[in-house]
């Protein structure tokens, strides 16, 4: 904070009061990101409940059910799920030490490996999306008319996209 006060307000030993630029504190674009954070904050434990897994695991096996063949690269599935590979590793570990996914190396690359999704696998995603689903239908998508749904997908596709 020292250095901030220092670049900012160069007598920083003269006690001046200051004053926060009120146009920015209220300014639309803070809003609109507030709101989001704020719903996705309060949606997210609300729809990751009962799933029988932690979230991070979930994620995980929610990725590899929705891949062709549900299989993909560890560092594609890391990157999906937004992990460091040290730290995505260290999660397979954990998963693939409950039976969940198993690794395979990769006949093109010996250096790389896939993770693959298990029939114990599939069960415990198959019982976490029944209750995920119930859980979207019940916080997320009920209180949303269909067009308004429309339009948050187009709008959250732009963003994702946008920020790619």
């Amino acid at each position: 904070m020292q250095i901030l006060q220092r670049q900012l307000l160069p007598d920083a030993d003269i006690c001046h009061p200051v004053q926060v630029d009120e146009e920015l504190l209220n300014a639309d674009d803070v809003t609109l990101y507030g709101l989001f954070v704020e719903a996705f904050t309060r949606l997210k434990p609300l729809v990751h409940r009962d799933l029988g897994v932690p979230d991070t695991w979930f994620e995980v096996l929610l990725r590899l059910g929705r891949t062709p063949g549900h299989r993909l690269r560890m560092t594609d599935l890391a990157q999906a799920v937004s992990f460091s590979s040290g730290g995505f590793t260290r999660l397979a570990d954990r998963i693939e030490a409950e039976g969940l996914i198993r690794r395979e190396p990769d006949p093109a690359d010996r250096r790389a490996a896939y993770a693959v999704l298990t029939d114990t696998g599939r069960l415990a995603l198959d019982h976490a999306m029944t209750v995920h689903v119930a859980h979207l239908r019940t916080h997320v998508t009920a209180p949303l008319s269909a067009e308004d749904r429309g339009h948050l997908e187009r709008v959250l596709r732009t963003l994702r996209d946008a920020n790619d």
